[in-house]
């Protein structure tokens, strides 16, 4: 992140100097895809790449973002008194929403702030640069105004922004991962309960790499809500002949002794894949607590392909980086990761093979979709967070 361009931004545009710098990461799912509305298990982890706030409290009551990452929309502005959802606003909504939610519950926001976002997450890369603007202004609004929020009172907000601010009907895994993440450690996650439990990963030997196919992804959220519905419909069914209140309390043994009153055989893979993908993420976590990568990487592996034919979310571009992910030499595992229909696949890579990997899966992708794709590697780093200005390298 270049500090000095987000310095000398805020004072261009707000004509003063800022005073706070606060950072949210973005996240991954190691394993665990498509399970958290569905009473499952995740294994999330932030990253390292997020989204900055730098921010100054005002006197009066106006509101004024920018964003580096859009620039043609200029500065938005808005008051406390009128914190509704506004489509001209675009990408705005996500932090007025958290502002007006935080407000919502008794927390005391008496004046108005200037801040400018600046994230270094892929826009649509399927890493959640969404949830990482809406807890980066948690964290902002609590450093503000001083006063200390419950972390988890504080996702579930980021949660309700999604849901009931700009009407997307996500799970909560997003925002958990980025206000809950720990350096060096995924998190297990039971998105019914949301009791959760960190596990520590060690890849002292292995790199984590992000491969994006930079693809758009206009058809996540619908397919994403198509999927849900279909959980939805097989989770009824099933009702009528079980007692559960989710698909993630399933076994697999359970699920295929049960499956015939599910009709639909669409609808009955769709549930497949919840039941044992859910089962997968907990057999990937007692791995890595062994140190056992080749069973982690086989079950990430496993993962993708029910993605792709039981759940159907990958498509061509994902595929194609995943299936020559798995051809290359120091592979541990390999899938896509997140809504789907684009954006990204996640590897684990033994270190020395990494530039020969990133060569080859480029290439590859090259010929075969026709433009490239983006490989970097990511580190797993803390969850949202206040910086010290006094403590970052001007460059």
């Amino acid at each position: 992140m270049n500090y000095q361009i987000l310095l000398s931004t805020f004072k261009e545009k707000f004509e003063q100097e800022a005073n706070r710098l606060f950072f949210a990461p973005g996240r991954i799912n190691l394993i665990g895809e498509h399970t958290d509305y569905n009473g499952g298990n995740c294994f999330p982890c932030s990253i390292t790449l997020g989204t900055y706030g730098l921010a100054r409290k005002r006197t009066d009551d106006l509101i004024r973002m920018y964003s580096l990452n859009f620039p043609d929309i200029g500065i938005v502005e808005f008051t406390l008194d009128d914190l509704s959802y506004h489509k001209e606003h675009d990408w705005a909504n996500y932090p007025k929403g958290m502002i007006r939610f935080i407000k919502e519950a008794g927390y005391p926001i008496d004046s108005g702030m200037d801040v400018i976002y600046c994230g270094d997450i892929p826009n649509r890369a399927g890493l959640s640069s969404s949830a990482s603007i809406e807890m980066v202004t948690g964290v902002m609004i609590e450093g503000l105004f001083e006063f200390t929020m419950n972390r988890l009172d504080m996702v579930k907000l980021g949660k309700k922004v999604e849901n009931d601010f700009i009407g997307v009907n996500s799970g909560i895994m997003d925002q958990f991962a980025i206000g809950m993440g720990k350096k060096g450690f995924g998190i297990l996650l039971d998105s019914l309960t949301l009791e959760y439990a960190y596990a520590p990963i060690d890849l002292s030997n292995h790199s984590i790499l992000i491969m994006n196919t930079n693809k758009s992804r206009e058809l996540a959220d619908s397919k994403y809500n198509e999927r849900r519905s279909e959980c939805k419909s097989a989770l009824l069914q099933l009702q009528d002949a079980i007692i559960i209140q989710s698909l993630g309390e399933m076994t697999e043994e359970e699920f295929e002794a049960a499956k015939h009153v599910i009709k639909d055989e669409t609808v009955r893979r769709r549930a497949k894949h919840a039941v044992y993908e859910n089962r997968r993420t907990l057999s990937a976590l007692d791995a890595l607590k062994n140190g056992d990568l080749k069973t982690f990487g086989e079950l990430m592996n496993q993962s993708h392909i029910s993605l792709r034919d039981d759940y159907e979310v990958t498509g061509i571009e994902l595929d194609t980086l995943v299936e020559t992910a798995w051809k290359q030499k120091g592979l541990i595992g390999a899938r896509m990761t997140g809504a789907g229909f684009g954006g990204c696949a996640i590897a684990v890579v033994e270190k020395e093979e990494v530039d020969n990997f990133i060569h080859a899966v480029r290439s590859t992708y090259q010929q075969q979709i026709g433009y490239q794709a983006t490989i970097y590697a990511a580190s797993i780093g803390d969850g949202a967070k206040e910086v010290a200005l006094d403590e970052i390298s001007i460059k």
